[in-house]
Order: C-alpha cells, then sequence, then structure tokens
C-alpha cells in the first residue's frame, strides 16, 4: 500500500523547479558536527523530493531517510526497490545496491530488536549473502570488502569541492547524501565484514596455500590452489603466474567454478650478473601447469589470464606448448622488446625502476613511474647530460639486467626468445583472448601478439577487444570519466566477468559471449555503440589522405587533402643542449583547451563536412631532409571540436626512432643532409565517430624527454651517446609530400 501511495503520488505531481538548499561543508567527515549537518540536509529533502522514475526516487529516498537516522523507513523502501526490481533484474548478476539492503536492514534491526550492530549486521549479513550463489556471493562480498577509506577520501573530496558555496543544487544534494551514506556505512561495518567475508568463504571454497614446487635450477615457486567447495567431479583449473605476492582473482576463477591457481617466485634464483625476470617465465609457468595436471582435483585442462607482466606469462608459456594449456586471455599486456622496455624501439626509464624491484629482493621503492624518486631520477639524469647507461649510477645502484636490455636495442635473438617469434605462432592452436584500449600504454604489446598471431596462423582462434581504457582496465575496471573524458555508457564493460564467460565457452560449451562476436570487437568512442570486424584493416573501409603543408604565418600548418604541386617544406629545430624543462612531465588529460607540444609542429585540417568514423591503425610517408643519421619521433592524433577541444584519439603518444621504422630487428640508419622517405604504420589504432564541423589534427614531434633515452642522431649505440653529441642542434625539413593515412569507416 505505501508503494502504490508513492507511486500515485509521482503520477500526479506537477514537474517543479530544481531548488537550491542552504548548506555549509563541515571540515571532514570524521568531524562531530558532520553527521547532524548531514541529517539537517536530508530532513530539508525528504518533504519535496520528487523524481519520475519509481526506481530512482525509491533509491534516493532511503538515502535521504538512512542520513536522517530513519532506518526502518530506509528498510521499507529498499524493500520496495527490490519488489520492482525483481523481475526486471531476473537472470542479471547482483548489483552494489545490494550492500546498502543489507546495511539498512541491519541498523533497522538494531534498533527494533535492541541488538548491538555488530549482533544486527550479521544477522542481516548472513539472511542475504548466505542464500546467494558463488558468483552472486563473491560480488558482495568483493564490494563490503571495500576500503573504508575510499569512501572516507570521496566524502572529503566532496566536502572540499562545496566549501567555498552556502548552498547547494538539490541534485548535487542527493549525490552527496550518497557519498555521506557510503562513508557512514563502511566505517560501520568495515571492521565486521572481515571475518564474516571469512566466514563465507570457508563455507564455499577450499583453499590450499603454502604449496612449494621446485624449479630444475633451485628457484621457489610458491601456489595457492582455491576451488569449489563441493565439486562433484574434477574442474579445470586458471591459472595467474604473477611476478610477485599480489593480489589475485584465484578465489574469484573459484566462485565461477574453477580452481584457481596463483603462482609466483618466492625465492629468486641468484645470479651476479642479475636474472632477467622475462628470461625463465616460461619455463616456470610450465612447470605450474603440468603439476595442475596432476592433481585429483583437476580434469588436465588450465586455462591463464593476467594483464601486464602477468599477460606476458601466459604466451611465455604458450611458446613452449604444454599439452595441458588449453587456452589463455590477457590485458594490456607486455611483449618484451616491443612495448617494454622500450616501446618504438626507445627506451623508457621506468624499465631501470621496475627491473631493479623485479631482480632485487631488497628493492622497496615504489615502481610506480611516477613516483617521487623515479621523477627526480629522471630530472638528475636529464639535466646532467650523461649517457643513459648512467642512469644506474645516477640512482646509486648497479642493474646489470638494464644494462643488458640496452645492449640489444634491436629486436633481435635476445628479446625473440621470450615470447613466441614468427612461425612458432603457427603452432599455438588454443583459443586466445586479447583485451587492451586505445589509451593503454601496452596496446603496442597486445596487437603484436594478435597479429603476429593471425598472420603466422591465419586460422588462429584468436579474439581481440579494444576500446576507450587503459591499463588499469583489469584492475580497476572500466572508467566512466577517463582522465577528463566521458565514456560512453556501452564502453563500461566488467571485463572480468566477460574473462570468465569466454572460459566458460571454451571450457563448459557456453556460448560466445555477444560482445565478441568476430576477431575484432572495438567501441566507437562518441557513438556509443560496439562494432565488430575480421580483421584489423577490415575495421576501415577507406581512407583520408593528408598531406603536411606549411602555413605562410601563424603557430599551426595546414593538413590538406590535396598536394600542392610546387615543393615546399616546414623546417622544425631542436636543441637537445636546452635543459631548462627538466621538471617537465607528459600531460594526462584526454582533453584540453590548448595544444602546447614540446618540439613539435601542429597540422590542422579543414573542417570535416561530413561525418567518418576513424578506424584503425594510422600510417603515413614522411618526406625530409635531417642533418642527422638518426632521430626519434613522435606522432599524435587529436579531433579539434567546434567548441575548442582537442581529444585526444589515443595516448600515450606514438613513438618511433627512425632508423628502426621499417624493421625492428635490423638498424637502416639516415642519410644526414639528403632528402628521404621514411613508411611507417602506427603500433596503436583508435575508433572515433567525427561529426562535420570537426578539424583533424596531427602533432609531428622530435623526441628528447627526461624520461625517455634521447638520440642524439650520431649513428651509434644511442645508450652510449651524451649531450656532448648534441651541441649541433637538430634540423629538419618536412616537405609537402609528406602525408598521413587516416583509416576511416564511411
Amino acid at each position: 500500500m505505501r508503494l502504490l501511495l508513492i507511486l500515485l503520488f509521482l503520477a500526479v505531481a506537477p514537474a517543479r523547479a530544481a531548488q537550491d538548499f542552504d548548506f555549509r561543508a563541515p571540515p571532514t567527515p570524521t568531524d562531530p558536527a558532520a553527521a547532524a549537518t548531514m541529517s539537517d540536509l536530508a530532513s530539508r529533502l525528504i518533504p519535496v523530493y520528487q523524481d519520475p522514475d519509481p526506481e530512482r526516487y525509491l533509491a534516493n529516498l532511503s538515502a535521504l531517510q538512512m542520513a536522517v537516522g530513519d532506518y526502518a523507513a530506509a528498510d521499507i523502501s529498499r524493500q520496495s526497490l527490490r519488489e520492482r526490481r525483481r523481475k526486471s533484474d531476473f537472470g542479471h548478476p547482483v548489483s552494489r545496491a545490494l550492500v546498502f539492503d543489507i546495511y539498512a536492514h541491519a541498523k533497522a534491526l538494531e534498533i527494533e530488536n535492541k541488538v548491538t550492530f555488530a549482533e544486527a549486521f550479521t544477522s542481516s549479513y548472513r539472511e542475504t549473502v548466505h542464500r546467494l550463489e558463488e558468483r552472486d556471493a563473491f560480488a558482495v562480498t568483493r564490494w563490503l570488502g571495500a576500503s573504508p577509506s575510499f569512501y572516507r577520501d570521496a566524502l572529503q573530496k566532496a566536502f572540499d569541492q562545496y566549501r567555498a558555496n552556502d548552498s547547494i543544487e538539490e541534485s548535487e544534494a542527493i549525490e552527496l547524501i550518497w557519498k555521506y551514506v557510503a562513508f557512514d556505512a563502511y566505517r560501520s561495518f568495515g571492521a565486521i565484514v572481515v571475518l564474516l567475508n571469512a566466514e563465507d568463504d570457508h563455507r564455499r571454497y577450499t583453499t590450499d596455500s603454502g604449496i612449494l614446487l621446485q624449479t630444475p635450477d633451485g628457484a621457489i615457486i610458491s601456489v595457492t590452489v582455491t576451488r569449489p567447495g563441493n565439486p562433484s567431479k574434477p574442474v579445470p583449473a586458471l591459472l595467474e603466474f604473477t611476478g610477485r605476492d599480489a593480489a589475485t582473482y584465484a578465489k574469484e576463477s573459484a566462485a565461477h567454478g574453477y580452481a584457481g591457481v596463483v603462482a609466483y617466485i618466492t625465492e629468486k634464483r641468484k645470479s651476479t650478473a642479475g636474472i632477467d625476470p622475462f628470461e625463465f617465465a616460461g619455463a616456470d609457468a610450465r612447470l605450474v601447469i603440468d603439476w595442475i595436471a596432476k592433481q585429483p582435483w583437476s580434469d588436465g585442462r588450465v586455462g591463464m589470464f593476467g594483464d601486464a607482466y602477468g599477460g606476458f606469462v601466459p604466451w611465455a608459456a604458450a611458446k613452449r606448448l604444454p599439452a595441458a594449456l588449453k587456452a589463455i586471455a590477457t590485458a594490456v599486456s607486455v611483449a618484451p622488446g616491443v612495448s617494454f622496455p622500450m616501446a618504438g624501439d626507445i627506451f623508457q626509464n621506468a624499465a631501470y625502476g621496475w627491473s631493479l624491484q623485479m631482480t632485487d629482493p631488497a628493492q622497496t621503492d615504489d615502481p610506480v613511474e611516477d613516483a617521487p624518486q623515479w621523477r627526480a631520477l629522471n630530472e638528475k639524469w636529464y639535466r646532467s647530460g650523461r649517457r643513459y647507461r648512467d642512469l644506474g649510477r645516477l640512482y646509486g645502484k648497479h642493474n646489470p639486467v638494464f644494462i643488458r636490455w640496452l645492449n640489444h636495442p634491436s629486436y633481435d635473438a635476445y628479446w625473440q626468445n621470450f615470447i613466441p617469434y614468427q612461425k612458432q605462432f603457427a603452432h599455438i592452436d588454443i583459443p586466445v583472448l586479447t583485451m587492451t584500449g586505445y589509451y593503454a600504454a601496452n596496446e603496442p604489446g597486445d596487437l603484436y601478439y594478435f597479429t603476429e598471431h593471425h598472420r603466422y596462423n591465419p586460422h588462429a582462434n584468436h579474439t581481440l577487444l579494444i576500446g576507450p581504457f587503459d591499463d588499469g582496465m583489469l584492475r580497476v575496471g572500466a572508467s566512466a570519466n577517463l582522465r577528463g573524458y566521458q565514456v560512453d555508457a556501452t564502453a563500461l564493460v566488467d571485463f572480468r566477468e566477460l574473462r570468465y564467460q569466454w572460459f566458460d565457452h571454451v571450457f563448459k560449451d557456453a556460448g560466445m559471449p555477444a560482445l565478441l562476436s568476430d576477431r575484432v570487437n572495438y567501441e566507437v568512442m562518441g557513438a556509443n555503440e560496439w562494432r565488430h570486424a575480421p580483421s584489423l584493416d577490415a575495421m576501415a573501409d577507406g581512407s583520408l589522405r593528408y598531406y603536411l603543408e606549411g602555413a605562410a604565418s601563424g603557430v599551426s600548418h595546414h593538413l590538406s587533402l590535396h598536394k600542392r604541386p610546387k615543393d615546399a617544406f616546414v623546417e622544425q629545430t631542436t636543441s637537445f643542449v636546452d635543459r631548462k624543462d627538466a621538471a617537465w612531465t607528459p600531460p594526462t588529460d584526454l582533453i584540453s583547451r590548448s595544444l602546447a607540444p614540446r618540439h613539435g609542429t601542429i597540422f590542422v585540417s579543414d573542417p570535416l563536412t561530413k561525418p567518418a568514423i576513424v578506424n584503425g591503425p594510422f600510417a603515413g610517408r614522411l618526406d625530409f631532409a635531417v642533418n642527422k643519421m638518426d632521430m626519434d619521433l613522435n606522432i599524435s592524433l587529436y579531433e579539434l571540436l567546434p567548441s575548442g577541444d582537442y581529444i585526444r584519439l589515443f595516448g600515450p603518444t606514438y613513438e618511433i626512432r627512425a632508423s628502426y621504422a621499417q624493421d625492428h630487428a635490423h638498424r637502416h640508419l639516415l642519410k644526414a643532409g639528403e632528402r628521404q622517405k621514411l613508411s611507417f604504420k602506427s603500433e596503436r589504432l583508435t575508433s572515433r565517430r567525427l561529426l562535420p564541423g570537426s578539424r583533424i589534427v596531427i602533432v609531428l614531434g622530435v623526441g628528447k624527454r627526461p624520461d625517455r633515452e634521447i638520440n642524439y642522431g650520431t649513428g651509434g649505440d644511442v645508450s652510449e651517446e651524451s649531450i656532448a653529441d648534441g651541441r649541433t642542434p637538430l634540423k629538419i625539413q618536412w616537405y609537402n609530400d609528406s602525408y598521413i593515412d587516416i583509416p576511416v569507416h564511411k
């Protein structure tokens, strides 16, 4: 009856203008006055709050009721909400809303039964979670187990946002109330839920930890297995081989009906020359795969998954063709020698810190690239002008692995030994899923695996999913707002759940997920739709060829669809001795109001007269003369909206060492002082719908960064060059025969 009256009220309530409410933000979420302040705001909202959507109304009403402390009413509102959603949610996974169902009911029980909150929450938790099947229970316990500090920080950020104001608009007030309720809930049950989740895990799963496997050369691999508690028969195993003891998905795999296995090296090999973290990964993973296949709980089939370094290991294992390995699913994967420690054959400073951490057990410095100690090292090295090989000396720690990498600047046998190479791909006939993003640093590695697998095995069962995601797509999920860019709703995919659906297709004869209906599956930014193609080349059905044309004046030059018959060029000069930009760091936002390229030249097209979808990897041919025997280039693409906003079409910037543009395995130096041509095809791709009125912007730049190896152009070993080799500035003439081909789907 209560729900009927609410809905009747909504049906006849007249539309009204949004209201502003007096509001003074508390200094902190834990301030003694914060609860009263938020309760007062909610109490003023309740009598006037309306919404034509009944489900949204009930959800927001429950938050307002919780904020004022009327938990009995909130419990009733959430029960009504569940009843409305019961039919529409049938067959769908549980939602995060269940967290607040449990919390509101617990607070209501606390008051009604006059018991402690711990007792009431335990009752509410068990009543709800114990009846869920494993997949849903795993999701709910993971949400309940989130750190209260996350919600405290979100509320603090919101308070700070409104601190300068003396009022708040109604929709903003509702959003703020939700942030407060989430903070209040998680600080209330945060400590209690740890034991309850452990209790539920014990009911559902069997975990064997501390299993130690020894490799033939004496290294120790630690293995943990989590599997369904009462399987009726042996099950397939999903293996994650990590670089270190880290957060894993073993329990999540068990919740999906698999034996979840995580393995990592606990006692490392020792060598005065250093052990390359890529060297033994494949053999170690194969040892674990063979061990799994012999266990009584295993049905003899193993799938591997991972991201970043963990995405490299399945490929290293597949190179050795273990019989029990039946599928691999990787994301934003490192491809040694391709995407890391160099990209475009240009070494990255981040490789020094990462390799130091991976090879030195005593190394505790944060490997995150922009951590203060690494930014300081970048700046120190850049200002010094010293050889790239001196990076370790400047930091104070010798790193033989990093030096060994520098000794192999080409994609030679050293790198080829770590992952499948050429015809070795032809023998990999197991299903493969690759997931990556237009804004993922490791995208070139993923595309390398995908293209090489199909090149040498045209019938490869290898599926690619790509969209507006970055390297955190597996760890933190798809972001609705990615560095200032509002991601299309259809792109907000649960990648981990999609991965299990794919594994179910491989191991349990389930249907292939609709999102993976062809070899290439990509989200068209700005169009809010997924498209599917049989190959990367099939993403486009044409191209726009833009010639680089100089401008008589102004900062920007012209991208022209027509080549001028008369030769002309744009001149570009870069000083290698100027180090005033040592503190520079690359911008992270994907949308900006202006471009300030370092050592770059901007080319802008005329406005588009009809819509086009930029689809796939761009390519080009540069016609130029240069006074050096080599140079490092970078190319960025943007959409310039009529509003004046620049949207980055992919990132990071596509970087390329000119001497390796044609062949990663062999260096071909430039001819100093001569006019010459250089063709290339980008190792990055993108997809975005461009509307009439937008312009395409290309920034063509020279690589000279504090966080990258610097190519001074002598033609010698770049890691041996120093600022002394760069006294003569780099001078380039870009001729108007130069062009960029932008792939489009018309």
